[in-house]
C-alpha cells in the first residue's frame, strides 16, 4: 500500500495550510520535507522515530519539527487506503503538547470523517 497525505478542510479552510502560510519559506519548506519523510518510511514499511513522529492520543500523531529557535508540530491521523490526514500544526511552546492541541486534532478527525467525500481531495 502507498501511504499518501492530505490537509483536512472544514467549512472550506484548511487548518494546516493556515499554519504553514504563516511561516518562514525555510520553516515551511522544512516541515513538507519532513512530511515528504514520513511518506517515505511509511512506504518503505520503516517505522518512523519518535524524534520523527509520536502517538499521542486515541490515533492522533505528531510530526515533530525543530527548527532554530523554536519548535512546531503537525498534528495528523490515517484514514484507510494509506490516506495521512493533517488537521493543524503550531509553534509548541510547552515541554508536553497542549490535550487542547490533541482535542482540536480529535475534532477536525471527527469533522473530516463526517464530510470526508465532500472535503478531502488526494494529495501525494
Amino acid at each position: 500500500m502507498d501511504f499518501t497525505y492530505d490537509f483536512a478542510e472544514i467549512n472550506g479552510k484548511a487548518p494546516m495550510i493556515e499554519f504553514l502560510d504563516g511561516l518562514s519559506v525555510k520553516e515551511r519548506a522544512k516541515i513538507l520535507a519532513y512530511i515528504e519523510k514520513l511518506l517515505e518510511l511509511k512506504n518503505s514499511g520503516i517505522a518512523p522515530k519518535q524524534n520523527l513522529s509520536k502517538h499521542l492520543d486515541g490515533g492522533i500523531f505528531e510530526l515533530r519539527v525543530g527548527f532554530k529557535s523554536r519548535i512546531a508540530r503537525s498534528l495528523y491521523f490515517y484514514e484507510a487506503e494509506g490516506k495521512i490526514i493533517f488537521t493543524h500544526g503550531f509553534v509548541k511552546k510547552t515541554q508536553k503538547t497542549p490535550k487542547g492541541e490533541i482535542a482540536r486534532a480529535k475534532a477536525i478527525r471527527q469533522s473530516v470523517r463526517g464530510e470526508k467525500n465532500e472535503h478531502c481531495g488526494k494529495v501525494s
